[in-house]
């Protein structure tokens, strides 16, 4: 048994837009992003108001957090949202590909069972200019 591809996250970050705090606790960044997602079981975009968070502790680790919520459709062709929190920790240089476990909610009907189990996990890299999350549905068949 493999991991199952089930959707790609492409998104597009505004440099400019990037908020950063230095305290002797740590370093918070917050980075607001937009996008597009593509995959067999939903297709659309990413809505305003996504933010990765990261908390930088002062043992270097990385605390990453992001949400975001998604429009479009799903594979039955019906209008949805699908809203997603995506955490993971890591050494302050992330690994490549960075590792995380996402969680779904959404109104999709015929997503919602399916999303809604738990049991998924995200890689996050660079394909050229652009960063993508590959969500991964684990252990499918």
């Amino acid at each position: 048994m493999s991991d199952k591809l089930i959707m790609k996250v492409y998104v597009d970050i505004d440099p400019a837009e990037r908020l950063q705090l230095e305290t002797p606790s740590g370093t918070i960044v917050m980075i607001p992003f937009t996008g597009t997602v593509a995959g067999e079981i939903f297709n659309g975009r990413i809505l305003g108001g996504g933010v990765d968070t990261q908390l930088i502790d002062v043992n270097g680790i990385k605390h990453m957090s992001a949400r975001y919520m998604l429009e479009g459709e799903d594979y039955t062709g019906e209008k949805c949202r699908i809203f997603i929190e995506n955490n993971g920790f890591f050494p302050k240089d992330a690994p490549k590909p960075f590792k995380t476990i996402p969680k779904f909610y959404t109104d999709s009907k015929a997503l919602a069972p399916y999303l809604h189990s738990n049991k998924f996990r995200a890689e996050g890299d660079r394909e050229g200019s652009v960063l993508v999350i590959k969500v991964f549905e684990i252990n499918a068949v």
